[in-house]
């Protein structure tokens, strides 16, 4: 009987052989984009769209740590602040994990250096803008730079409301108990949306599996 080791290696060999367009993580370069989907419906995906539809709530920035041969970390604003992750304790946190490139002329060594100086700075769950705390998607959208320096992503208004234009109960709630109005149409971003940027072109997926 084959060891489980052996098992498992049989099993990730025929993975591969039935999605042959999934990415390895060497072929992860520079500042792409993971963008994280919920595996049910929350808070987030009920007032957003990703890319092809997809429930997207999370999204991290690709940072190899010593140069080409060091290893695979993200960049990543969570509870309770912006850190660093290695990508392996990412892949498995998530379930699919979509993966995007820019395909604009954009400032990468400039821009992955502005979201390394926001390590440590507190997660906004507020997600306001004009604060010290950074939300997953502002963290990419304060500091993706072109080569003139310029923003690569304007801001949007927030949205918190449903397909029928109503704020969900939920977040009405959510800062009704902090003496606060929903920021509806405010200045921000979101995954979702962001991943459905021109800007950015999806170039594979990561499944569940890894």
């Amino acid at each position: 009987m084959a060891s489980p080791g052996i098992k498992h290696l049989l099993l990730v060999l025929l993975i591969v052989a039935i999605f042959p367009s999934v990415p390895s993580a060497h072929l992860l370069q520079e500042g792409d984009l993971l963008f994280a989907c919920s595996e049910s419906p929350n808070a987030i995906t009920r007032v957003t769209s990703g890319v092809e539809g997809l429930p997207i709530d999370h999204v991290a920035i690709v940072h190899r740590i010593g140069g080409d041969d060091g290893p695979l970390y993200v960049i990543e604003a969570i509870k309770p602040s912006v850190c660093l992750t290695p990508i392996d304790t990412f892949l498995c946190r998530n379930g699919q994990v979509i993966v995007g490139r820019l395909n604009t002329d954009w400032d990468m060594p400039r821009s992955v250096r502005r979201c390394l100086l926001m390590v440590g700075k507190p997660y906004d769950d507020l997600y306001l803008p004009g604060d010290s705390a950074l939300y997953c998607s502002e963290l990419v959208q304060m500091n993706y730079v072109s080569l003139a320096g310029e923003p690569v992503f304007n801001t949007i208004p927030m949205s918190f409301h449903d397909e029928s234009g109503d704020v969900i109960d939920y977040w009405i709630e959510f800062y009704r108990q902090r003496c606060m109005s929903v920021p509806e149409g405010e200045p921000g971003s979101n995954p979702g949306e962001l991943s459905r940027r021109p800007q950015v072109t999806i170039i594979g997926k990561y499944p569940s599996f890894l």
